[in-house]
């Protein structure tokens, strides 16, 4: 045997070896992780290269620390606020009996349909001095300008009202599950022990339940984080209107960079502060039963009380901006409403419906490669790909835009060098990068729960497949896709959602003249036509209602008698 031989002969058995590791599915995984990671690295790339801008010299001797002020504000006053409403309201629907508790068990998720942005503009124009409620104070007491204080919602403490009441449900339903799965047994045996109610909840269900109120709260602080509507309405500077500032009226890709690393190190921290609060610690409910809390029945005045507690919420975070939405829109509504609305209502629809398929196809790749795959590598980069909903959706724009454009502008100039004809930005100037930040940011939310409901399906149906002679494709096809509709279907709605929310990325990527109901609803509201906003605004929320349905059906169906 010659060189050349041995050497092909090395080479088809080293091609097998990768072969027989890294799968089909394998690879896509490794090209989807790296794809979502190419932001954020993107992001540090040009920090590191670009070296320090005149615009960020600026902006460190001006609004910098202005930027930092804001955000710990608005991280603790948020923190503080969704950690107090999700564990009263989890705490009073699982462990009391009162008047309104089966609806309000499943009503205090609503308030996630609202974005956060629209309820900014719903409660200016509800707040504001020539609005309904000083208007009626003045007419009322006769006062007028300068005879009375009234707080300024479009404020720092007006922007934490707003997310602590839109976000509170995240630490509600996580705090709620902990406390039905963990409570029950662990509060009998405290009980026995002599702890009265309120000993109860103190020694045993709150730290048991403490793992669910950071995860709550860290996520309410991460979407807290990645906000630009409410924010820049109000006026409040954070690292995201900084962003879209140093990129769209000061054209510097450097300082943009730079806001979105610093906007990252804040989204890492937090995630680091939710890993280090639960240390080594591991909650387990010991009885195998699993016994659900005896809910106690309340006195007329308790039941009452806590009927208020739990109504204020869910009145100011969806029952009153909805009310006040709806009547805007059928007052005043979108002067522009008919073919203008139509095509906006298209526009959102299909790049809502495109990400949402090209997601949900994507996390069924994923989640079978990680369970098909004797590494732990494809379950790795299903985690890196997780990461990516803790990514603002401005960093995420900013990272792509950065390679893309330059891409596009190679891609321009060698077409128009071999063909004569300049085709313009073929990247950028469509959907595609937009579409892509979007799997970027939302890719994670399909995965986990696809991940969730393909992991319920016992190994023994694989087993099964191969016996009948069956591949891994067409398994995945005949046996696991059928199961998993109705998973595969909540999560494109899930996905579907989240898109037709998201302000931030859209408004950095959008293509010349392309705009979104998101998109529709700031600008209008921007220019202080917050009326005709509403339309926009209140198809956005009708169309979020459709997953907290869902959500509502689940918390129902999940809820086990008691005696």
């Amino acid at each position: 045997m010659n060189a050349t031989q041995a050497l092909r002969h090395a080479s088809a058995a080293l091609g097998a070896r990768i072969g027989r590791r890294w799968s089909t599915l394998t690879l896509i995984a490794v090209v989807v992780a790296l794809a979502i990671a190419m932001p954020v690295l993107s992001v540090f790339s040009n920090v590191l290269s670009g070296g320090t801008s005149d615009t960020w010299a600026h902006l460190a001797d001006t609004v910098l620390g202005e930027f930092v002020r804001n955000t710990l504000i608005l991280c603790v006053g948020v923190g503080i606020g969704v950690a107090s409403i999700g564990i009263t309201t989890a705490w009073l629907t699982t462990m009391h009996d009162f008047p309104g508790r089966r609806f309000f068990e499943w009503a205090l998720v609503l308030p996630l349909a609202m974005p956060a942005y629209v309820m900014a503009y719903v409660y200016t124009d509800y707040l504001q001095f020539v609005g309904p409620v000083q208007s009626w104070l003045r007419e009322t007491f006769e006062w007028r300008r300068g005879d009375y204080w009234f707080p300024d919602v479009r404020s720092v403490g007006g922007a934490v009202a707003m997310f602590m009441f839109v976000l509170y449900p995240y630490v509600y339903m996580l705090v709620r599950t902990a406390f039905l799965e963990r409570a029950g047994g662990m509060l009998e045996a405290g009980r026995s022990l002599g702890l009265g109610p309120w000993g109860g909840f103190f020694r045993v269900s709150l730290p048991l339940a403490r793992p669910a109120v950071v995860a709550g709260t860290a996520l309410a602080l991460m979407e807290t984080l990645a906000d630009y509507g409410t924010v820049s309405y109000f006026g409040v500077q954070t690292f995201t209107t900084g962003i879209y500032r140093a990129w769209f009226s000061l054209g510097d890709r450097v300082a943009a960079a730079q806001l979105s690393a610093s906007l990252l190190a804040f989204v890492i921290l937090v995630l680091l502060l939710e890993r280090a609060s639960r240390g080594r610690a591991r909650f387990h409910n010991t009885s195998r039963s699993a016994p659900r809390p005896v809910r106690k029945r309340l006195s007329p005045l308790g039941g009452a009380l806590a009927a208020l507690a739990c109504f204020l919420p869910l009145f100011f975070g969806f029952l009153l901006p909805g009310y006040l939405l709806l009547e805007m829109a059928i007052e005043v509504g979108d002067s522009q409403f008919g073919p203008r609305f139509v095509q906006l209502a298209r526009n959102s629809f299909v790049l809502a419906a495109v990400t949402a398929v090209l997601a949900v196809v994507l996390a069924v790749l994923l989640a079978y490669a990680a369970r098909l795959a004797r590494s732990r590598l494809p379950e790795f980069l299903n985690r890196v790909v997780a990461l990516g909903y803790a990514v603002p959706g401005s960093v995420i724009a900013v990272g792509i835009l950065i390679p893309v454009t330059r891409l596009d502008n190679l891609l321009a100039a060698w077409w128009e060098a071999s063909f004569g004809v300049n085709p313009g930005l073929l990247l950028t100037g469509g959907i595609a990068a937009l579409v892509y930040a979007y799997l970027s940011r939302f890719l994670a939310v399909a995965l986990h729960t696809v991940e969730s409901s393909l992991g319920k399906i016992t190994p023994s149906m694989d087993d099964a497949a191969r016996s009948l002679g069956y591949g891994k494709w067409l398994t995945l096809g005949r046996v696991h896709v059928p199961i998993l509709r109705g998973s595969l279907l909540t999560a494109g709605l899930l996905v579907f959602v989240d898109v037709m929310k998201e302000l931030p990325a859209t408004l950095v990527m959008r293509p010349f003249n392309f705009d979104t109901l998101a998109t529709q609803a700031h600008t209008l509201a921007a220019d202080e036509r917050l009326a005709e906003a509403s339309t926009a605004a209140l198809t956005i929320v009708v169309v979020g209602l459709l997953p907290m349905f869902i959500i509502s059906r689940q918390i129902v169906r999940g809820e086990r008698p008691t005696t």
